[in-house]
């Protein structure tokens, strides 16, 4: 997989991530005019990433793994989180799709097994569950 994902949380900052031929998770930052080293963030994952930020230093990013589940981790302005799984049948390969609309709003959208897509997000306390939203 070579596709790679970028978000921007603020001025002159720009974050890259990628999966490299062993299917980890990379991830390269630019700030104060740089770029900094690339930094695992493990997993075996079997879609590209996707990601989004939802506030200044705060940022998630998605991917499907083998057992075709959902899984996230996030930067919280101070350390990235363990990954988490969000459940799903989801078909392995295509990327998922990431989006915020404020700080306590994530959007993710994942193609199923089924050939439809599905929609989970985070109302800002908690997960709900998977919504079919059709082809």
């Amino acid at each position: 997989m070579h596709d790679i994902a970028a978000v921007s949380w603020g001025p002159d900052r720009i974050d890259l991530f990628w999966v490299d031929a062993d299917r980890v998770l990379w991830h390269r930052a630019f700030a104060a005019g740089s770029w900094v080293a690339p930094e695992s963030l493990g997993g075996v994952l079997a879609s590209p990433p996707a990601v989004t930020a939802w506030a200044v230093d705060e940022m998630e990013v998605f991917a499907v793994f083998d057992d075709g589940t959902l899984r996230n981790r996030y930067w919280d302005g101070v350390s990235w989180h363990p990954w988490e799984s969000l459940g799903g049948s989801l078909a392995l390969g295509p990327a998922p799709a990431a989006s915020s609309w404020g700080p306590d709003r994530l959007d993710v959208f994942a193609a199923g097994v089924d050939g439809t897509t599905w929609h989970r997000w985070w109302d800002g306390a908690r997960w709900v569950d998977w919504e079919r939203l059709g082809a």
